[in-house]
């Protein structure tokens, strides 16, 4: 199982994203405008627009298919047979490989989700409730099974396993000296001591 994109998109519009992003991380979403893309990618507006239907549009994927892509790793582990250590620690793995793999695309989730045009800002906060409630149910699962106290299933624990996945995008490198799977073991082993049931 792997969070990484889907197999059915295309290789120019995975392109394309990635380059939006890296520009956008840079430049800052309003800063970026299509000739900037057009040069990035090598593309023609016209194929741009083959992808997309506007620069907001690949703002709303950049925002939107990480959290896509995890909510659906999500499930599956949950319909998976594993401890339930495990299927944390393996959440987290998914959840930080997300992140190096895609760190451009984290800045700009992270610094321009406001700029997301209003009429779709709603989807895109459905997404991070279904995302969090992914958290949710990975830790309740564990409290059912009798390996999480009764109190890991409260919003706050949920919020913390967050930040201290998520805020690790500033300093995160694909080069570090730690690779993902050790940085994300590294949380669970912090988080465990705390949820274990006595």
């Amino acid at each position: 199982m792997t969070a990484a994109g889907d197999a059915r998109v295309s290789p120019g519009r995975e392109a394309l994203f990635r380059s939006a992003a890296e520009l956008f991380a840079v430049k800052g979403f309003h800063g970026t405008g299509m000739a900037d893309l057009e040069r990035a990618t090598g593309m023609g507006r016209g194929s741009i627009y083959h992808h997309v239907s506007s620069k907001d549009d690949l703002l709303f994927g950049i925002t939107t298919e990480y959290l896509r892509r995890l909510i659906d790793a999500g499930h599956e582990l949950l319909g998976e047979e594993r401890q339930a250590a495990d299927r944390l620690r393996e959440f987290s793995r998914l959840v930080v490989r997300e992140i190096v793999d895609h760190l451009p695309e984290m800045t700009v989730c992270f610094r321009d989700l406001h700029a997301v045009q209003e009429t779709r800002r709603g989807e895109v906060l459905d997404l991070h409730r279904a995302y969090e409630q992914t958290w949710a149910d990975i830790l309740q699962r564990g409290v059912d099974e009798g390996a999480f106290g009764p109190s890991t299933s409260r919003p706050i624990v949920v919020k913390a396993l967050l930040g201290l996945h998520h805020y690790a995008y500033i300093w995160l490198r694909p080069d570090g000296p730690l690779g993902p799977d050790e940085v994300a073991d590294q949380f669970v082993n912090l988080v465990l001591e705390g949820i274990r049931a006595a």
